[in-house]
């Protein structure tokens, strides 16, 4: 019984996901295709892991109800506890805990969805995807190192010039706080007031430090009402760590400053083991650099960090950040597995290339429509085009229920399909085909007004001999 009007259902998005069209899944594919490649040619290795995870995999064994509300969790067909990733690091310790016979160091990339319980917002959906790069079972900072090179790899394979790599350690300020005389505990609160340096400005984070401050929008934001004397050490290191300020080295000065604090002495003896793989490996000094203020991961990383910037679009925040953790596997294991990694948001990192031009828009895979002007000789339009396809060719056949011309450029143009071969009555006595160069015509339709001058233009339209076709439209996509 057909249904009536009144119950059709709305096609609607559930809240905090979308969809790609396909120019803007094409755009992703490509990129995606160049990350692999790049990190490839340093020999990480794919791995997928299940989108699905059991609720003590991602939470900890002692995970209540209210915790596995926070994830897209749920019980399963055998009454278990489970829940959608959020994440590839969890997955990524949960899969080397249950290897023991895995080849150690193990370097894998893995991409794919995630998915967070996130109020949605502008840019901000529950179901977005990652791809994440890491060595796992070595504390040797050759690892590090290696994370950064991909960085900075990655990005120049995808045609970004213009970036920055910055790096520390989080037991630099771990060391701080001991320095400035601050409680341990409240160190993490410290730690999150400095990482609004960068956006907030020197003044708001001393304010922040000290009795609070009124943001732009008039609301109070509470001070940790940290002591003169602690506030004024505090100012003394944000002093030395603003690069734009000095023309030494950045350790140097942290070094002098932090003189006799063995927590943050090791942090700088790690960074300089870091920066001599990355000079032996010439890597740029430009792309790269050492910013002691990079917070990142409070209770996740326990070592370097990094974060990277595109130079040309600083507002959009980090595109490819990470560090070392060497804590999570043990969730799995009685023993430390260390590891060091760095991860990209796909959505983010795709806006600004788009933004940089750096990718193009496409709506269509095809190179060539052959058009149909004669339903009769169908066959010998699917021959051509399965000589087309047969030599590399991405071609389709026009399959809609018109045989107007016209109607078929017209479709051809709107996917944006660069040529389109023409086979009337007259060509196939003749032993040609006419190939249109849409692409060249679309171009020279921006160009000039005039239709006819148009249609004169060269390489627009040309008649050729039919066993010539795949020579010309090789020589022509090349």
């Amino acid at each position: 019984m057909a249904k009536k009007k009144s119950d059709k259902v709305k096609p609607q998005l559930v809240k905090g996901f979308r969809d790609y069209a396909p120019a803007e899944q094409l755009a992703r594919e490509q990129m995606l295709t160049r990350v692999k490649e790049a990190v490839e040619l340093m020999g990480f290795l794919p791995l997928q892991t299940a989108s699905l995870e059991l609720a003590e995999s991602l939470l900890g064994p002692h995970y209540t109800e209210d915790s596995l509300a926070e994830l897209f969790g749920f019980r399963g067909p055998e009454e278990v506890d489970m829940a959608l990733r959020y994440e590839f690091t969890l997955s990524l310790a949960r899969y080397v805990a249950s290897q023991p016979t895995l080849p150690l160091p193990f370097r894998r990339y893995q991409y794919g969805n995630v998915w967070r319980v996130d109020k949605p917002g502008p840019g901000r959906y529950r179901e977005f995807m990652q791809f994440d790069i890491d060595i796992v079972g070595t504390n040797n900072l050759l690892a590090d190192a290696e994370i950064i090179a991909a960085m900075v790899s990655t990005l120049e394979h995808l045609g970004i010039e213009r970036f920055e790599v910055r790096y520390s350690n989080r037991r630099i300020l771990n060391g701080l706080i001991e320095f400035a005389g601050i409680d341990e505990k409240t160190g993490p609160d410290v730690f999150r007031v400095i990482d609004k340096l960068e956006k907030q400005g020197h003044d708001a984070v001393v304010a922040e430090l000290g009795p609070g401050r009124t943001d732009q929008s008039g609301d109070k934001i509470r001070g940790l009402q940290l002591s003169e004397e602690q506030i004024a050490q505090m100012e003394r290191f944000l002093k030395i760590a603003d690069n734009s300020q000095h023309n030494d080295d950045p350790l140097d000065r942290a070094g002098a400053l932090l003189d006799g604090i063995e927590e943050s002495q090791q942090g700088i003896g790690q960074l300089r083991e870091i920066q001599g793989y990355l000079k032996a490996m010439d890597i740029s000094l430009d792309k790269t650099s050492v910013d002691l203020t990079i917070v990142r991961g409070l209770g996740y990383y326990t070592g370097p960090v990094f974060e990277t910037t595109l130079t040309d679009l600083p507002d959009f925040g980090s595109i490819f950040s990470g560090g070392r953790y060497d804590n999570l596997v043990e969730r799995f294991l009685n023993q430390s597995v260390p590891a060091v990694g760095s991860s990209i948001g796909i959505d983010r990192l795709l806006a600004a290339l788009l933004e940089l031009k750096a990718l193009n828009l496409r709506d269509c895979t095809s190179q060539v429509i052959v058009t149909v002007m004669d339903k009769e000789r169908i066959a010998d339009y699917l021959a051509i085009l399965h000589e087309l396809r047969s030599a590399g060719i991405a071609s389709e056949v026009f399959s809609g229920n018109t045989k107007n011309l016209t109607k078929q450029i017209k479709y051809a143009d709107k996917v944006g399909i660069p040529f389109a071969v023409i086979v009337g009555s007259d060509e196939f006595e003749a032993g040609q085909v006419t190939v249109k160069n849409l692409a060249a015509g679309r171009e020279k339709a921006q160009q000039v007004d005039d239709r006819e001058e148009w249609l004169k233009a060269e390489e627009i339209q040309e008649t050729i001999p039919r066993e010539q076709l795949v020579d010309y439209l090789q020589n022509r996509l090349r």
